[in-house]
């Protein structure tokens, strides 16, 4: 049976996502072009080899509109027989990605793949694929929910009032995040998977001086009287400072077999072993990560300690928190790097990111075994397993 190695991986530093953002002068085609051309001149490959260029973007409008993958491909000079596509399953737009990609090269339709991802939320703000007064989701949604489906914000606050997690506690893991990402920067963990541009060559939102005490003098974010209504079990303890920022980047990896690997000379950094998806509650929409851990677990036939590193993404420190008191994992081991809250979010590029950053740390610590999850809107989840080779 064929499988699907990853032989190369890249990103960008991450730009705050604002009009000031270090980023905020690259146009999103410009930023995945820079990734795409990174990748195939780190790895060497003949760029004509490529079947398939598969991008995440999650909105999917204005300079981000009409396959946003296709004009990266053209604009970071391959050739124009490569074909791309690009996908949304919100956060996790550039992990699914890789999922197509790996099940792709593993059903033998591709011998070549890149999967990757990019957002500008400087340029395209989050929600501009939704104009005022338009509804995204239909009458027959509006049935089954008929109190309405809930921002972000308050799923993270609904499932920390569900898991007894304190604002201290998440506090406490935001600054963590950034202290990790710091000292990795500091220790020159990063540079083998950022590919600097425009003069940036480190994550912007990174704060080396976060202390608890400054995350405790921050308002919460999301307060509402409708919701607080709605949901007297809330208490508000989400901030901006344990939520993850507004950010642009991008990020890339490049996907063959084992087989056409050796025969090219590429040098594996890591197996696509076991993947999966799942649904989950809508209303609490953050929680899938936990369901979907224990699908890839069950498929991989392997257990919760055989598992060395876990990217879990961190759009809001308490669908970390939540997964960890469900799962059991040792918090030790996830995010070794720092997470989203540190190095940012930019929302079509984060699946990507994240596997970027978790095949090069197994390969700095040895780890035989990496779990990947993502939270995404609407109640969905992916989840992966990597396998050193």
């Amino acid at each position: 049976m064929r499988d699907a190695v990853i032989v190369e991986a890249v990103r960008t530093p991450i730009g705050k996502g604002k009009p000031t953002g270090a980023l905020a002068q690259v146009h999103p085609v410009q930023l995945l072009a820079h990734t795409l051309k990174s990748l195939v001149e780190r790895s060497g490959i003949d760029p004509a080899l490529i079947d398939d260029v598969i991008g995440g973007t999650v909105d999917q409008v204005g300079e981000q509109a009409m396959n946003t993958t296709r004009y990266a491909v053209l604009a970071a000079g391959l050739p124009d027989t490569v074909p791309a596509t690009t996908v949304d399953r919100q956060c996790g737009s550039s992990q699914q990605a890789v999922h197509f990609a790996a099940q792709g090269v593993i059903a033998g339709a591709y011998d070549m793949v890149v999967a990757c991802g990019v957002e500008s939320m400087s340029r395209v703000p989050m929600w501009s694929n939704v104009p005022a007064g338009k509804d995204p989701f239909g009458p027959g949604v509006a049935a089954r929910y008929p109190e309405g489906l809930l921002p972000q914000g308050i799923s993270a606050e609904l499932i920390s009032a569900k898991w007894s997690l304190t604002r201290a506690e998440m506090d406490a893991f935001a600054v963590s995040s950034h202290h990790k990402a710091a000292a990795a920067w500091e220790a020159g963990l990063f540079d083998a998977e950022t590919a600097p541009l425009e003069g940036v060559t480190r994550d912007e939102c990174v704060r080396p001086d976060s202390t608890p005490e400054i995350l405790a003098g921050l308002k919460a974010a999301y307060h509402d009287p409708n919701f607080a209504e709605r949901f007297p079990q809330i208490e508000w303890n989400i901030t901006a400072g344990n939520t993850s920022p507004l950010n642009d980047g991008a990020s890339a990896v490049l996907i063959t077999s084992s087989e056409t690997a050796a025969r090219l000379g590429l040098r594996p950094l890591a197996r696509l072993h076991s993947f999966a998806v799942t649904g989950s509650d809508p209303l609490l929409m953050l929680t899938g990560v936990i369901p979907a851990t224990e699908k890839v677990l069950a498929r991989a036939g392997l257990s919760l300690g055989d598992i060395d590193l876990f990217e879990v993404n961190e759009a809001f420190a308490s669908v970390v928190l939540a997964w960890r008191q469900e799962t059991g994992a040792d918090l030790g081991k996830v995010n070794v790097k720092g997470g989203a809250i540190a190095l940012g979010h930019p929302l079509g590029a984060s699946g990507t990111r994240l596997t970027t950053t978790l095949v090069h740390a197994m390969r700095e610590r040895g780890a035989r075994y990496g779990l990947q999850t993502m939270c995404e809107a609407g109640g969905l989840a992916n989840a992966m397993i990597l396998e050193s080779v």
